[in-house]
């Protein structure tokens, strides 16, 4: 196949240079390609189409149709965002995470509600593992400072972080005792 200018394909024969895309068209492109590389949400769709200058109407029909054909489904969205992050971010981080992505406050709420508090404690524990084992050697009052900033930065609420704290190093220095 022969290439034009600057090594661009040509114009095959049903296509017309002059003549602009349909804006339901390149809507759907956009959104297709976007839920090709990961999941999104419906705000994150049109915001997208926004900034690709798709005219509202247009943007709102798409991402209508794309939810008639599940294709955009937030509930869904946000439930797999939940379950594959909570073993790592407790409910407050998680919820501010949905709310950024554009998943309303009910949908959220429902999908965090599969948390449970012991899910969300055990996974606080988890990831006090490493940082508890390099704090040692450490005077007690920076290991509280630095386990619970940890906890705090993962979106932990502060009763659940200072309780798993001060557990995990009493049992560390009760540990530690026992060695010596």
């Amino acid at each position: 196949m022969s290439r034009g200018p600057r090594g661009q394909r040509p114009p095959g024969p049903d296509e017309n240079p002059d003549r602009e895309a349909d804006p339901h068209d390149v809507a759907r492109a956009i959104a297709l390609r976007q839920l090709t590389m990961a999941p999104r949400t419906r705000a994150q769709l049109a915001e997208r189409m926004v900034a690709k200058d798709v005219p509202e109407q247009v943007a709102t029909d798409v991402l209508d149709r794309f939810e008639e054909v599940g294709l955009v489904d937030d509930g869904a969205f946000a439930e797999a965002y939940v379950h594959s992050r909570s073993r790592s971010r407790g409910k407050r981080a998680l919820a501010q995470e949905l709310r950024r992505k554009g998943v309303d406050e009910e949908t959220a709420r429902d999908a965090l509600e599969g948390v449970d508090a012991e899910t969300e404690e055990q996974a606080a524990r988890d990831l006090l593992r490493r940082p508890l084992a390099a704090s040692r050697g450490l005077d007690r009052a920076t290991r509280q400072r630095r386990l619970a900033g940890v906890l705090a930065r993962r979106g932990y609420s502060p009763g659940l972080v200072m309780r798993l704290v001060r557990e995990a190093l009493g049992e560390d220095e009760a540990a530690e005792a026992l060695e010596d």
